[in-house]
């Protein structure tokens, strides 16, 4: 029987009877055939004892036809048959149903098991804690026991063992774990199940327990017991995972297996059942297919799945995943990971490397069984390169140093107790030279090295092994790290001498491996019993000798070994040639100060040391060079003897210069140094000794022997350097190097040699600074006259000895004299007061030099005088002691007539103090003008009043002075009965002059008057006339009352009759009053209190002031008559104005009612015109006004608050006014009128109210002024509503509105008048605002029905522009000369804003300089004007400034005008203000006459006319530019005569015979008259001589250039008058000719010119021709500018339907960028194309979008005290710029340039969809703050995948969907707050999107257009300009031009040879090139003129 439950509790354990017939088993069953199977396990308790039973009953319980095909197995798929089915199926089985035995598990499955520890664990659990307490972290060895359990799961393997110890310490992938993982044979579920069990070790017999190592058979022997069978207790694995973490996961997959199996135990788990009174030891096995992590849930572990992954190409593998690791542990892994995996490779050595070890010096690899084990060790951490190494590569671990610094070995073997084997080796670590080899532990150094420590050379107690033992131990090939053994009595030292020393026995080390029968602790860091069994006395040790055992007394060998290994290996030194034994006091410490053995001789490594030898040695500071004393050797030793220490005592050479013993360690001798080399150092360190001093002068001021030098003249700096005999500098003795010698010094002394005694007046002593030598600072001080000498010596550091070894040192000794000094000050004496404008006085000068003596002023020196506001001249200065400048005169400003107090500077230019400041009080001058204010010429005054002048007497200078009797006078005429006025000035200069009023009687108008201002008394002081326009009189003149109805105004006269109902109140009178000239006069407070009335006491003065009066109340009676009166009383005028009422009588019968116009009511209005008559509609005469007082009015709603009844006279009817109803719904409204006993009704439709008011639309609270940059448009337009006063749309239509605005505010469009629509609705547009900063009102003004409706007021803050230039500024030397063809100063320009910034990205070719000749008036540039083009800006600096460098100034002389102007567009241009230069002349270079004169003719006759060679000829000095300079030059002009010949020696001569005379040469110019040659003069016939004039000026540094003048000489008198004519005629000929070959010449410039322009022209064409061609547009061949302009026309109207075609747009209001520091808000500075995108990134930034972005913090501040804190602000100076993204980094997938995985979903930075319209980089700032690296991607599946890839390799940013989800960079998702709402919802803050990509290229495309067409139309009008230009060559008039001059030319030739004169040599044949240029030059114009400029339509000849 069986019975079933389906994943129901465990059924009871199994039954204690051992009988197997009749038990009942409870199976566990998991149908696995298909994957839609019951996932669950069933329950089976069944009682069958055959299979065939088994099956049935599985078939019945599963309900399967026991005709299915299918097999029951193991978990372990061992299939169940009925041969073992009493040996499977037992209690508590878990079994498989599948298709087949190799079926894949489609689902996983749950395998109970139990794991009871053994029994053992009670026996043997004090023994861990018994052995292992060493003090030492145990990490490692935990480590170590986990790769025991690998290596011997891989024992097996053929290929590589292979054993990783991954650390995952990224935080990102979970929490911390530890994984190692083999590829060793596995385990199934049942060796799972085993390895769980505490204690079943691999010796433990099948019983209760099958054993994982069933049928275990020990490993055959191997060397060094390399076996791998060192997993064994069945507890070092369980421990080690619990000691590194707190649970662990077991995954096995054995070789033979489908499936893998999978044990979780954890502490927690363990913690939880013990709670729960659960079966501790009990828990599931998953049984899984490979790769399969579905169960692996816990974000803490997600770095599994990665893991998991892993299997799918593994035969077999185990993995041990240890988590939560413990925090110390993860520090000590993290901080100490080379030591731990050091040990590691000293633990497993032998494994990793062979029996023989790391031989790393081995040349050739013994290739073994063991070169297959990799062991690595993997770190992961987060943002980290994984850090891996293989300890195969570690090269430091101590069996590794052992081995490769050992000389030699011994083998050993020992066998203990059977079974029990001991291999041993001891290696022999030798000393060489001067230290020991044996090995120091890295991470433990026993000892500290330093070669450099003199303790070296003592002998050390235990040598080089310290205190360490002999032998590491070995248990089956791998350490046992706790144990170690000390010695054994073969190796252990002797205790008498033996055949080697005894420290020969510190310099072994050894290894022990055992096999697996000596017993160590479970955990396998100690071994209990080894050194206590290879002691015992029974234990036989053998040598081995390769590789056999040799039975020999094991001490004997070891010792001979020993002494060999001493003799051949260790490199040691001998003593020999021993002296004595000593006690050395020089050493500190006692202990060591005694014995020590003194020897003469040392043999070390095959060379002998001997007393007196020389040597050097190595490893000192300093290097000693010396003779060798005596050797020390501590001990007590009587004879030659070999140690390893030592020290020698060496005496330093050279002696002469070092006197001092020195004791080394005798390692530190250089035995590779020759005693030939120290012997050349020894006579080098002679030479460098101090020999003589080098002294120099850096800064000049050079002292010379025996020099005179004036007081106070400087000396030095000296720069003074030590020489030995080698020439080299020097600082210290040559021994200071060692420490004992002394620094050198230079001592200066100066010594004064005056009567009284030498006197030392300066002593400094200077010492070498290392880095600079020997320096004595400059010497300003020495200024006493007399004769001094300079001494420099050098002297000790110590003991300032001069003198040293007997030697002096090296000195020097200079010798000179002082006398006085130039003068450097002076002082001013007592002047002559008092000072007046323009009266000349005297200043005297007192001149003295530095130090007070007096002195002359040099001749080169002219004062200098200044004053703050004066202009100071003076005539001359008289030099000598006593120095006066004479003559000056001040002019200039002063305060009053009192004067004013002047600081005057007197600056004599090039003494050291060169100014003295004078105070000096200066009085104006005599009169000179007069000033009269006001100053214009028409004063204007008002007829009856006085004028007041303010009249000021000045002198030259404009200062007001003041004099005795100094009566001013005024006269008026024009009309009569004028007045005349006169004041005093005589005590102060100024006054006030005025008198009586000026009136002239009954003027209508303006009336003209003359005013005469003079001062009788100075007739030098002219007269200032004054035209007075008198105006008429501004006061009342006239009063005038009028009587308003409706909008008519009728004038009521004095004493007029007005009719008017009885009873009735007359409303609306108002009055107005006029003056003199019949204008009305503006009514004020203070007028209206002068008007009086007399029908009532009360008047409300506001309403007066309005120029309303008082209403009139008519009497009720008709016989009552009211008298008005209004009167007006001043001071000037009275006036009255008075009309009397008379009532009027009315009296009805009957009421009809009717209304005029339609019957609808607005609301609120009142209905007017409701007509009372009788009841036939006549009118009522007999009625009086005071019926109305009976008429009464009702109605359902009606308001009778304005009810007002009126009796209308002219008709006899009462009119009903004010009717309107309360505010309601509209609709029909009757009314009742209720007159006497008379009623009548009528029906009226209610409507809305009137309109009363204007409501400005879509606009935000009008309380705030609106801020708007001036000239900028608004950002909305005015959109404005009437409405009654109860805020209802009143649609009123055709309602004016227009807007009110101040005179300085601009709008525009201009204003101008709106209407209303049908709705009442009016739209005023956009309109911009131009006005001046601060804040303007907009009054907005409407009327209805006359009525001025209630507007609102806008209220503006007008900004400055930040971008709108308004001025421009330069900067320039004000102070500097303009030398003609020099260049100008810098100047450099800035464009200045409103807002007084500089305005920054100018094109620099929007500014321009400009300069011209003369000066403009006003702001005017004439047309000739020279443009000049700004300089390139150096390195980008300065932005903002542009320069105008090297600017060539004109050449000639004279005033021009400068200034800079900015293109602000194509027709506006900002210019500067002129700056006014005076051009000077340059530097003088040549002499020449005013006008060439003509070639004299002369000859030696009598007659003086004939021998005149110069009438008068003027010559003037000239700069390079032919303008006259040198005005201040004196000197003389030498004429002589000159040959052009060099053998003529007849040379005429002047008169008087006299070869040169000299004439004067003043102020630039000289006169030459009257220069005639002597009578007879010498000279020969028909020859030309030059006359030359040489400039003689000694203040001009560069001789001038003489001027020559050519001169015929004849003998005879008819002869010089023939050739005078030819010479004159020759002179015409060449002035003619020269004016033809310049016009020749310029214009075969211009055509050279022209053929450029064209050939630049046609490439220009060309190219652009090509670029468009690349746009496929192609020019046709003919009418190219009209297809260009359609073409243009064309693309213009794409460009504007791509401008205006709908695309999103930001409507969030920006902030106004009044300040160049704004940028505007976030939402405005970047734009997205994709609406998606766009829509997502708005949403994610929708916090942000509002805020402004600012440069600086300070523009940040002022936004937010403007908007009281209400705006964010993001000042980008605050921002830290280093944590910003990098823009060009790749998306996180990419890793090294290639994909991590392939994403999907399109991902891409947000940042990269933004462009950005303006101010990228400090918007890149912005964005890249804010979004980071947050990514766009298609949907959220994608971005889950693309998270869910990029967190295994790093960080994931926030990822956005394009469908509007987010997934933040902490993972989360979901939820509204992470779903983007639709666009229309985001309330318009949403980026707008850029132009379409079409709208640039179109714009590029019309670029190209227009640049071609200016191209074509360029060409064409250079071609026509050359075309032209040539014709003109061939023109008749040209050619008859070109043949005169050929004419001329020939003409000229043959006077030159008539006259005997050397021909010009500029002959006919410069024509040849024009006459060529008239064919060739015009067939070179490619283009004719009807087909130039590529087929444009130009007229002219081909």
């Amino acid at each position: 029987m069986a019975a079933v439950a389906g994943g129901g509790t465990r059924a009871p354990g199994p039954s204690l009877s051992g009988s197997h017939g009749s038990r009942d088993r409870t199976v566990f069953l998991f149908d696995r055939r298909r994957e839609q199977g019951d996932p669950k396990e069933k329950v089976l308790r069944c009682g069958e004892e055959t299979y065939r039973g088994f099956r049935s009953a599985v078939c019945q319980a599963l309900c399967i036809s026991s005709d299915d095909n299918f097999v029951i197995t193991t978990t372990n798929r061992k299939e169940v048959t009925d041969d073992n089915f009493n040996e499977i199926v037992q209690e508590g089985v878990t079994l498989y149903l599948l298709q087949s035995v190799d079926q894949t598990l489609l689902s996983a499955t749950k395998e109970r098991i139990d794991f009871l520890p053994h029994y053992d664990t009670l026996i043997k659990s004090g023994m861990y804690e018994y052995y292992a307490s060493e003090g030492q972290n145990p990490l490692p060895f935990a480590f170590a026991e986990l790769i025991d359990n690998s290596l011997s799961a891989t024992s097996r393997n053929t290929g590589i063992r292979s054993i990783q110890i991954k650390l995952l310490f990224d935080e990102s992938q979970g929490k911390p774990a530890v994984a190692v993982i083999d590829n060793g044979r596995g385990m199934t579920s049942k060796q799972l199940n085993n390895w769980a069990v505490y204690r079943l070790s691999k010796f433990t017999r099948q019983g209760d327990f099958e054993s994982d190592h069933s049928g275990y058979v020990r490993p055959p022997p191997v060397p060094r017991s390399l076996n791998s069978d060192i997993s064994y207790f069945g507890v070092g694995g369980k421990q080690a995972v619990f000691f590194i973490g707190q649970s662990a996961r077991m995954i096995s997959k054995p070789a033979d297996s489908h499936d893998v199996h999978e044990l979780f135990l954890s502490k927690e788990d363990f913690e939880k059942k013990e709670k729960n009174k659960e079966a501790i030891y009990s828990g599931y096995i998953r049984n899984r297919k490979p790769s399969d992590s579905a169960h692996i849930t816990s974000d803490d572990e997600r770095f599994l799945h990665s893991l998991i992954m892993e299997e799918r190409d593994k035969k077999s593998f185990t993995a041990v995943v240890v988590t939560g690791v413990q925090p110390d542990h993860m520090q000590y892994l993290k901080n100490y990971f080379n030591l731990w995996t050091r040990q590691l490779a000293h633990i497993y050595h032998y494994y990793i490397h062979g029996p023989k070890g790391n031989e790393t010096n081995a040349t050739v690899k013994e290739a073994g069984p063991f070169n297959n084990i990799d062991i690595e060790i993997l770190m992961f951490e987060k943002g980290k390169v994984p850090r891996m190494v293989n300890l195969r590569e570690i090269k430091d671990d101590m069996q590794t140093l052992y081995i490769n610094s050992a000389a030699d070995s011994f083998e050993f073997k020992s066998h203990v107790e059977g079974e029990g084997i001991v291999e041993g080796i001891i290696r022999y670590h030798p000393f060489l030279y001067d230290k020991e080899t044996y090995p120091d532990d890295p991470c433990f150094p026993s000892r500290l090295k330093d070669d450099d420590d003199d303790d070296d050379c003592f002998v050390v107690e235990k040598g080089a092994r310290g205190k360490r033992p002999i032998f590491e131990c070995f248990w089956n090939g791998r350490l046992i790290p706790y144990t170690s053994v000390e010695d054994f009595d073969w190796c252990a030292p002797p205790k008498k001498r033996g055949l080697a020393p005894i420290e020969c026995y510190n310099r072994i080390s050894g290894t022990l491996f055992t096999n697996d029968k000596f017993q160590v602790s479970t955990n396998k860091l100690t071994f209990m019993d080894l050194e206590l069994k290879l002691k015992d006395k029974n234990t036989l040790f053998t040598r081995v000798f390769n590789g056999q055992e040799q039975r020999m007394k094991i001490d004997r060998e070891f010792a001979l070994w020993l002494k060999d290994c001493h003799e051949k290996y260790d490199k040691q030194i001998k003593f020999t040639l021993f002296k004595e034994i000593i006690t050395r006091t020089d050493l500190t410490s006692k202990r060591m100060q005694s014995p020590w053995a003194t020897y003469s001789a040392i043999e070390w490594d095959g060379k002998t040391y001997r007393t007196g030898q020389l040597v050097k040695t190595i490893k000192t500071l300093p290097i000693f060079y010396g003779s060798i004393l005596k050797f020390f050797l501590y001990g007590d030793h009587d004879g030659d003897v070999y140690a390893t220490g030592g020290e020698v005592q060496l005496a330093l050479e050279p002696q002469a210069l070092y006197d001092e013993i020195k004791i080394i360690p005798i390692s530190k001798l250089d035995r590779a140094m020759s005693e030939k080399v120290v012997k050349k150092y020894i006579e080098d360190e002679m030479a460098r000794l101090p020999d003589r001093l080098s002294v120099t002068w850096p800064e000049g001021d050079e002292l010379l022997p025996n020099e005179i030098k004036l007081a106070g003249t400087p000396i030095g700096a000296l720069r003074i350097e030590i020489l030995n005999k080698k020439g080299e500098a020097m600082q210290k003795l040559p021994g200071t190097s060692h420490g004992g010698s002394k620094k050198l010094l230079v001592e200066l002394k100066v010594i004064l040699h005056s009567p009284v005694g030498n006197k030392e007046i300066i002593s400094h002593i200077s010492q070498h600074g290392g880095k600079w030598p020997y320096w004595f600072k400059k010497m300003e001080n020495i200024h006493k006259l007399g004769s001094y000498t300079l001494k420099l010596q050098v002297v000790l550091n110590e003991s300032n000895a001069d003198t040293y070894a007997g030697r002096p040192l090296p000195s020097k000794i200079f010798k000179f004299n002082v006398v006085e000094g130039k003068p450097e000050k002076f002082s001013v004496s007592l002047l002559d007061p008092p000072f007046r404008v323009g009266v000349p006085f005297n200043i005297p000068l007192d001149l003295q030099d530095e130090f007070g003596h007096p002195t002359q002023l040099a001749t080169d020196i002219e004062p200098i005088l200044e004053a703050s506001g004066l202009t100071l001249q003076y005539e001359e200065i008289s030099r000598g002691t006593n120095c006066v400048i004479k003559g000056v005169t001040a002019k200039g400003h002063v305060n009053n007539y009192l004067g004013k107090n002047f600081n005057l500077k007197v600056i004599l230019p090039g003494l050291k103090e060169d100014s003295q400041i004078l105070k000096i009080r200066l009085l104006p001058g005599p009169p000179r003008q007069l000033k009269v204010k006001p100053d214009s010429e028409i004063l204007k005054i008002e007829n009856g009043t006085s004028f007041p002048f303010q009249v000021e007497v000045l002198d030259e200078a404009g200062n007001i002075t003041a004099q005795p009797k100094l009566i001013v006078h005024c006269k008026f005429v024009g009309a009569p009965n004028l007045p005349v006025y006169a004041v005093d000035c005589s005590n102060a200069g100024t006054n006030i002059l005025t008198g009586p009023v000026v009136h002239v009687q009954n003027i209508k108008k303006d009336q003209m008057l003359k005013a005469r201002i003079e001062i009788p008394s100075c007739k030098d002081v002219p007269p200032v006339e004054k035209t007075i326009k008198l105006l008429p009189s501004s006061h009342v003149a006239r009063l005038q009352i009028f009587s308003v109805e409706g909008q008519k105004a009728i004038q009521i006269k004095h004493q007029d009759e007005i009719n008017w109902i009885a009873g009735d109140v007359m409303h609306n009178l108002i009055f107005q009053m006029y003056d003199e000239g019949e204008r009305e006069i503006i009514i004020t407070a203070t007028l209206a209190e002068k008007i009086k009335v007399n029908w009532t006491p009360r008047i409300n003065r506001d309403q007066m002031i309005q120029g309303l009066l008082p209403d009139v109340k008519v009497p009720t009676s008709v016989k009552d008559v009211r008298y008005c009166l209004i009167t007006f009383h001043d001071d000037h005028v009275s006036l009255e104005s008075a009309f009397t009422v008379r009532p009027l009588p009315d009296e009805p019968k009957h009421i009809k009612c009717k209304l005029k116009g339609p019957n609808t009511l607005q609301m609120g209005e009142e209905l007017q015109n409701v007509m009372v008559t009788d009841q036939y509609g006549n009118q009522i005469q007999t009625l009086s006004a005071s019926c109305i007082n009976s008429l009464g009015v009702s109605g359902n709603g009606l308001d009778k608050s304005n009810l007002k009844t009126t009796w209308q006279e002219s008709t006899q009817t009462m009119a009903v006014k004010g009717i309107r109803f309360y505010p309601g719904p509209p609709g029909s409204k009757e009314l009742c009128f209720a007159w006497r006993e008379f009623s009548d009704f009528l029906r009226v439709n209610l409507t809305s109210g009137p309109p009363v008011k204007l409501h400005l639309m879509d606009w935000p609270d009008l309380g705030e002024p609106i801020s708007v940059i001036n000239g900028r448009e608004l950002q909305k337009p005015l959109i404005v509503q009437l409405c009654d006063q109860w805020e209802n749309p009143s649609p009123e239509p055709n309602v004016k509105i227009s807007l009110i605005k101040a005179s300085n505010l601009k709008i525009i469009p201009s204003s101008q008048q709106h209407k209303t629509d049908e709705n009442g609705r009016a739209n005023l547009g956009i309109i911009s605002i131009h006005a001046p900063r601060g804040e303007h009102t907009l009054q907005l003004k409407a009327s209805y029905n006359r009525n001025t409706l209630d507007c609102p007021i806008i209220k503006f803050n007008v900004l400055p522009d930040p971008e709108k230039p308004v001025c421009l500024n330069v900067k320039y030397d004000k102070n500097a000369a303009f030398a003609a063809g020099s260049t100008f100063p810098d100047f450099m320009v800035s464009v200045i804003s409103e807002d007084s910034n500089i305005i920054k990205n100018i094109n620099p070719g929007r500014v321009s300089m400009k300069i011209w000749e003369g000066q403009s008036s006003g702001n005017r540039v004439p047309a000739n004007v020279t443009t000049l083009g700004c300089s390139k800006v150096k390195d980008g600096k300065d932005e903002g400034f542009f320069y105008f460098r090297d600017k060539m100034v004109p050449e000639r002389v004279g005033t021009y005008s400068i200034q800079f102007a900015f293109a602000i567009d194509k027709t506006n241009v900002l210019s500067s203000e002129q700056i006014i230069i005076e051009v000077v002349a340059n530097d003088p270079v040549q002499l020449l006459p005013e006008s060439l004169p003509a070639t004299p003719v002369v000859s030696n006759v009598r007659t003086v006319a004939s021998r005149t060679l110069i009438k008068d000829l003027c010559l003037h000095i000239k700069d390079e530019y032919n303008n006259r300079t040198g005005y201040d030059l004196v000197g003389k002009i030498i004429a002589a005569i000159k040959s052009s010949s060099e053998e003529d020696t007849e040379i005429p001569v002047f008169q008087g015979k006299v070869k040169t005379i000299e004439f004067p040469f003043n102020r630039g110019s000289a006169e030459i008259i009257n220069l005639v040659l002597a009578e007879n003069s010498p000279g020969r016939d028909s020859t030309e001589y030059i006359l030359e004039f040489e400039a003689d000026l000694p203040a001009l540094a560069k001789p001038l250039e003489p001027y020559r003048l050519s001169f015929m000489f004849y003998n005879d008198f008819k002869k010089q008058q023939r050739m005078a004519t030819l010479t004159r005629e020759k002179d015409e000929l060449s002035k003619s000719i020269a004016v033809y070959r310049n016009m020749f010449d310029t214009t075969e410039q211009l055509i050279t010119e022209m053929k450029y322009q064209v050939q630049e022209a046609e490439t220009k064409q060309s190219h652009l021709k090509n670029e468009l061609k690349q746009h496929q547009i192609n020019i046709p061949q003919t009418s190219i500018l009209q297809y260009v302009d359609s073409l243009i026309k064309q693309k213009r109207l794409e460009q504007e339907g791509v401008k205006k075609s709908p695309r999103r747009a930001c409507t969030l209001s920006n902030y106004p960028k009044d300040n160049q520091d704004i940028l505007g808000k976030i939402a405005h500075l970047a734009q997205i194309e994709d609406d998606k995108a766009a829509k997502v990134i708005s949403w994610h930034m929708a916090s942000d979008m509002d805020c402004v972005v600012t440069l600086t913090t300070t523009a940040a501040r002022r936004i937010f005290d403007e908007t009281q804190g209400r705006q964010q602000v993001l000042p980008l100076d605050s921002v830290y710029k280093k944590t910003l993204p990098d823009w060009n980094r790749t998306l996180p997938h990419l890793r090294n340039g290639r994909n991590h995985f392939r994403p999907i979903g399109n991902p891409v930075f947000a940042r990269d969809l933004l462009t950005f319209p303006e101010n990228v980089e400090h918007c890149q700032i912005v964005f890249g703050m804010l979004l980071g690296d947050t990514i766009i991607i298609d949907n959220l599946d994608a971005a889950n995948h693309y998270r869910r890839e990029v967190v295994k390799i790093t960080h994931c940013p926030t990822l956005l969907t394009r469908e509007g989800d987010r997934i933040r960079s902490n993972g989360k998702f979901g939820g509204l707050q992470n779903k983007a709402p639709p666009m229309d919802k985001l309330r318009g803050m949403v980026f707008g999107a850029p132009m379409p990509e079409l709208y640039s290229v179109l714009s590029g495309q019309i670029d190209l257009l227009q640049q071609y067409r200016t191209a074509v139309v360029k060409l064409h009008s250079v071609n026509q300009d050359l075309h032209l230009q040539l014709q003109s060559l061939n023109t008749p008039e040209m050619q008859k031009r070109k043949q005169e001059l050929a004419e001329q030319e020939k003409s000229l030739k043959l006077i030159e040879e008539k006259l005997g004169m050397t021909p010009s040599g500029k002959g006919t044949e410069s024509l040849l090139p024009l006459e060529a240029l008239d064919i060739s030059d015009i067939q070179s114009c490619r283009y004719p003129a009807s087909t130039c400029s590529c087929a444009l339509q130009c007229k002219g000849p081909p």
